[in-house]
């Protein structure tokens, strides 16, 4: 997780997973033959280093296969001259030494040094311009659907071609640096070597001589960015940490506490200056200023936002979590576009670095529900989704996790999934719309991770009678499969996620659960959400039968498989709504709109439409906020005619399935959920 320091920077903890997993025999055998080869490579040297004591080290054969990695790291830091801490470290903020099985990251990066190779990684659409979502959400206006269209990236930026570069200065092939982690790691060390020597530095045992290599290792292209990602790897390398890898590799770094590196090593990088101007970012990230575009054009139409006066106006309850599905220069000119849509900030993934594009009093056009968008903040994080069981690095989650702190600190925004939303967790507003919203993030996005660097790890707060249970599947172990994440029903690769799957009774034999919203026989596509919980996410208890656990699901029972020895949730307790006694059900509403009097003169008002969803008699669903309803009238250019409608009718947000929705207060009472 992540701490703040008095200095204003932050530390890494890693927590050791519960479970060891054993690599696969393939992969024992791919990386015993690359330490092999990197032995002969390096010669005396390195086979020296790779009998030094390591840690927890054993005799035994299991235990030796588990170090494979670590002795990798050894081997690589030989032979390049790089100190081994220092490429332990670099290796966690790219990819916590995970190898992800050969799979690329959303920039398209390989393996434990994150090594790009972006050319065949390219989107096939732009975020925004998938499906039939409206980004506004507001039937006030004609509907925006950007049509499909790529931005041209004229030229691949070096940071997203580290791994050919690693090819030439190892001699490895590519191939064998997306797939082979110890090549992969091998290939890191010697683009540390070449930035050490690019920086006319000499290669050096002590970690404080890298600070320069390490900074110019991240890709960045302005100094911000570069040391905002080297105070980083130094914050590792003074915290140190151990951790169980995905493919059950031991990695451990000691801690140097005392570590003060050589920060004056960046100054002869030629590295730009940050253009930060008045950004709202926190002090421990790189952010820059790119403003969307608030221009008139064509037949009194403009674009990209909307401008407010927020949280004077209306509060700001929502920060909502987006992928890119995009690349970083591509994605920048869209929203620079006001044909298009926008959002606050958009996130890089080899570096972590921000881009601030609306202020936090304006609204963007983002969500797909303009309830959501005028009350929310909106993140992009960059990523292509060519293949969607694509993994985010370390950098970028960190970094998202600081901005989300200080916006939530900053807005009183409450660190829970109710709040902290992912765009597939936004309700549709209308029946119409539900089919069309958009399911980003996806069950790759790690919440438990994401959550345990924003401070506010999914811990139990009950016992098994608490009532309700908080989903909290092993991210490491947990592998549902999937569909459609290179072609219509072919299987995804094997891959952590955060998503655990729902039937309709206590076996997989049974049906999935249906959501009659979509109105299609649910699938085990990646992007169905028909029958899915996600990380983080708080639902009431309806039954339980050996290690299958039912919940309260979109007005059903669902059951999903919860072992006690691999619980996929934790017990908890709280608050939930059910229909007032006499009710049979309840309608339940994908925005929280004023009631028809309370609209002034001059501004229409918005039909409070409920979904196809009830809420029975009996059924409990965790309560989030109790909020009035309230409507943001903003449909001309001249801000002037902008109203924020109040109504006196209150609502509860709640978790009705996969996404959010809302109840009338006056439907419901509120009891506890062992009540």
């Amino acid at each position: 997780m992540i701490d703040g320091s008095s200095a204003g920077r932050y530390h890494v903890r890693i927590a050791r997973p519960r479970t060891a997993h054993r690599a696969r025999p393939s992969q024992e055998a791919a990386l015993r033959r690359s330490v092999t080869a990197l032995k002969r490579a390096a010669g005396p040297v390195a086979s020296a280093a790779l009998v030094l004591p390591l840690l927890g080290a054993a005799p035994s054969e299991a235990r030796s296969s588990a170090l494979l990695l670590q002795s990798a790291f050894s081997s690589a830091a030989a032979e390049y001259g790089v100190p081994r801490s220092v490429l332990l470290s670099v290796s966690y903020l790219q990819s916590r030494w995970d190898a992800h099985a050969g799979a690329p990251s959303v920039t398209g990066g390989y393996g434990p040094m994150h090594l790009t190779d972006a050319r065949t990684a390219l989107a096939a659409a732009a975020h925004h311009s998938e499906g039939t979502e409206d980004a506004r959400g507001d039937e006030t206006r004609t509907a925006l659907v950007p049509e499909e269209r790529i931005p041209d990236t004229d030229e691949l930026p070096a940071r997203l071609k580290t791994l050919p570069r690693a090819a030439e200065l190892t001699g490895l092939s590519p191939e064998r640096l997306r797939t082979d982690p110890a090549a992969n790691v091998a290939g890191g060390a010697a683009l540390l070597a070449a930035a050490q020597r690019r920086l006319g530095e000499p290669v050096s045992a002590d970690p404080a001589d890298w600070y320069g290599a390490v900074a110019l290792f991240s890709g960045a292209d302005d100094s911000a960015t570069a040391a905002a990602y080297a105070n980083d790897v130094y914050d590792v390398l003074r915290t140190g940490g151990e951790r169980v890898t995905d493919a059950g590799q031991q990695v451990v770094l000691g801690a140097q506490p005392d570590l003060a590196p050589d920060t004056g090593t960046l100054e002869d990088a030629g590295l730009r200056a940050s253009a930060a101007g008045d950004t709202e970012c926190p002090a421990s990230v790189s952010c820059e200023w790119i403003p969307a575009p608030y221009e008139e054009f064509g037949d009194g139409d403009y674009g990209n936002h909307d401008l407010g006066n927020r949280p004077a106006s209306q509060s700001i309850e929502y920060i909502v979590v987006h992928d890119t599905e995009g690349a970083w220069e591509g994605v920048l000119k869209l929203v620079q576009d006001p044909t298009y849509v926008s959002w606050n900030y958009s996130l890089r993934s080899t570096d972590g670095h921000i881009a601030q594009h609306l202020k936090a009093k304006d609204v963007g056009w983002h969500a797909g529900n303009w309830y959501v968008n005028a009350k929310s903040i909106g993140l992009e994080h960059e990523g292509f989704l060519a293949d969607p069981d694509a993994w985010y690095t370390e950098a970028m989650y960190r970094s998202s996790a600081r901005l989300v702190k200080y916006l939530a600190r900053t807005y009183g925004i409450p660190l829970d999934r109710q709040h902290i939303l992912g765009h597939d967790t936004v309700p549709g507003p209308t029946s119409g719309t539900i089919r069309g919203m958009h399911t980003d993030p996806g069950p790759y996005w790690d919440w438990q991770h994401y959550f345990e660097l924003l401070d506010r790890p999914f811990e139990p707060t009950a016992g098994k009678n608490g009532g309700m249970v908080t989903i909290r599947p092993d991210y490491a172990t947990h592998r549902p499969g999937y569909t459609g994440c290179t072609a219509a029903g072919e299987p995804c690769a094997p891959h952590g996620s955060s998503a655990v799957r729902l039937y309709s009774g206590p076996g997989t034999s049974y049906p999935l659960i249906k959501d009659v919203g979509l109105g299609t026989t649910p699938t085990t596509g990646v992007n169905d959400l028909s029958s899915r919980v996600s990380t983080g996410q708080q639902y009431a208890v309806a039954g339980r039968d050996g290690d299958w656990t039912a919940i309260w699901y979109l007005g059903q029972k669902a059951w999903f498989r919860n072992p006690a020895k691999e619980p996929t949730a934790v017990h908890a307790t709280g608050l939930v709504v059910t229909p007032k006694e006499g009710l049979e059900d309840v309608p339940v509403y994908g925005r929280a709109y004023p009631e028809a009097s309370a609209y002034p003169e001059g501004v229409p008002a918005q039909p409070v439409s409920p979904l196809p969803y009830r809420l029975p008699k009996g059924q409990k669903y965790v309560v989030g906020d109790k909020v009035p309803g309230q409507y943001y009238y903003a449909v001309t250019f001249d801000e002037a005619s902008h109203r924020v409608v109040t109504g006196k009718d209150l609502y509860y947000e709640i978790q009705f399935g996969h996404r959010v929705a809302f109840v009338r207060a006056a439907d419901v009472q509120v009891v506890p959920a062992a009540g």
